[in-house]
């Protein structure tokens, strides 16, 4: 088995693949050196990739709060209760385009989720991966297949997402928290305005802690 990273667009098409990694390899390792390689993950200055929760929190690769549960089901149900919750929701219905990237994949290339790989060497498996990647991205130029996409989909509402593992720190860590924590609160204001809502003092946190609910707000 080897861990795997990569990235897609929202045309379910891959746009980043990095395998060869050992499984227990840690993503923030991986993810780390996709930055430093010869052929280098990039990100466009002003544009941002989502990451789950194990990636580390950067200037420009945005994770979900952690110790905040999200779920795609659940707030079919209720709205979100606070700035972290709305976040984390919009975040988590954003990234789920890879998650339904990689579930089409393994539906179509069913080896690279089987036990049969283990029985091919390690550089054997790391082409059968990178080839069955270039397949699903010319596939999904001619064909959608709607019934897969639906299975997938079916699949995904039964689980539950966890953003409560733990971040590494570095650098950039502290920007890209400046970063989340300013889109966080835009995202909660309009989000109240558009309900009609007050909000309680404690719901913002980082660049927005100074920030008080008027009586010129009301409606």
């Amino acid at each position: 088995m080897q861990n795997v990273i990569v990235a897609c667009d929202f045309d379910m098409k891959f746009t980043f693949v990095l395998v060869g990694w050992e499984e227990t390899t840690s993503d923030f390792r991986i993810l780390k050196d996709a930055f430093v390689r010869e052929d280098p993950l990039v990100i466009l200055e002003g544009k941002y990739y989502l990451g789950d929760a194990d990636f580390m929190l950067k200037a420009q690769v945005i994770t979900p709060y952690r110790r905040v549960r999200y779920h795609l089901k659940k707030y079919s149900r209720r709205d979100p209760q606070n700035v972290r919750e709305l976040f984390n929701h919009r975040h988590s219905s954003l990234r789920n385009v890879i998650e339904r990237t990689f579930g089409v994949l393994k539906k179509r290339f069913p080896i690279i989720a089987s036990e049969t790989e283990s029985h091919y060497f390690v550089d054997t498996m790391t082409d059968i991966v990178l080839a069955c990647c270039i397949l699903h991205n010319f596939l999904r130029g001619v064909d959608n297949d709607d019934s897969l996409l639906k299975e997938v989909d079916r699949e995904l509402m039964q689980g539950d997402i966890d953003a409560s593992h733990s971040q590494t720190r570095e650098e950039d860590y502290r920007l890209g928290s400046q970063i989340k924590n300013t889109i966080a609160n835009e995202m909660w204001i309009g989000f109240i305005i558009d309900h009609g809502k007050g909000i309680a003092s404690e719901l913002f946190a980082g660049v927005c802690e100074d920030k008080k609910w008027t009586t010129n707000m009301d409606f």
